[in-house]
């Protein structure tokens, strides 16, 4: 079974790709799209293979580990250089520092959340954040009565102080952990205060500049593409939940798979 980077994480680490390029870091930016939202899974993958003490891995292995195929995982690696030895493999320390190093992972990425919801109160307590590079500066929200309140390495601030956080902090990226109907005016506020990575948790479409780079996680749509699956696996119908088969339209949607880069937009007859 292939492993996948949490959505978080993935998304987190496709966004450093679109900043602009550190000293050190590799032209990402000549990268297909897709290898590049690639290159977080096979970081997650070789990073728990140095856990587990193991030095050296073929693009066949790591193919298994990851589900994509193995003439796919050399080919989106030649478009970091030629680190792999025929008939030993990669050096999976050196591997996944190039990668790391190509993300930008090798230096600290600022995070700034507005949403002190259960959803924003996870995010900026995760650990497995900072052992990856990102740095939470700030949780902020508009209800009086959470400001002040510990939450991992922050306290929770005022959002109306949003933007002299900003300045003070300097955020890479802002993330939208907001109801939809304040979403689009968080967004606004972030772009205003100079940041152009946003990572959004509300589920609605934010309308941005085209020198900002939005990245959209509907775990809402994971979980209803996920359960359509299941059904088809098992051979029924989708109903409407009283039993009445009907047809789940994805027209619009999409649904390219991360990890193959293969489009699955739904198309309308």
């Amino acid at each position: 079974m292939g492993i996948r980077a949490a959505g978080p994480e993935r998304a987190w680490g496709v966004l450093l790709s679109s900043q602009s390029q550190s000293a050190g870091s590799l032209p990402t930016r000549d990268i297909p799209a897709a290898t590049v939202a690639r290159l977080p899974i096979y970081h997650r993958v070789l990073s728990q293979l140095l856990d587990d003490d193991i030095a050296t891995v073929s693009s066949a292995e790591l193919a298994d580990l990851t589900g994509v195929n193995s003439a796919k995982v050399r080919k989106d690696l030649s478009h970091l250089g030629s680190y792999g030895v025929r008939g030993v493999g990669y050096d999976v320390a050196y591997l996944n520092y190039q990668i790391s190093r190509g993300l930008g992972l090798t230096n600290d990425a600022s995070v700034l959340i507005v949403g002190a919801g259960n959803l924003g109160r996870s995010l900026a307590s995760y650990a497995g954040f900072a052992s990856r590079g990102f740095r939470v500066v700030g949780l902020l929200d508009s209800d009086s009565t959470q400001v002040g309140r510990a939450v991992g390495p922050v306290a929770i601030a005022d959002a109306a102080d949003l933007e002299d956080i900003a300045r003070r902090d300097r955020p890479d990226i802002g993330v939208v952990a907001t109801p939809a109907d304040a979403a689009q005016a968080v967004c606004e506020r972030l772009v205003a205060a100079g940041i152009t990575s946003i990572l959004n948790f509300a589920p609605t479409v934010l309308t941005v500049p085209a020198h900002v780079e939005v990245r959209k996680v509907d775990l809402g749509l994971e979980l209803q593409i996920l359960a359509f699956h299941a059904q088809q696996r098992r051979g029924e119908a989708p109903t409407n939940g009283a039993g009445v088969p009907q047809i789940m339209d994805v027209s619009g949607l999409d649904l390219r798979d991360a990890a193959t880069g293969a489009s699955r937009r739904g198309v309308s007859a």
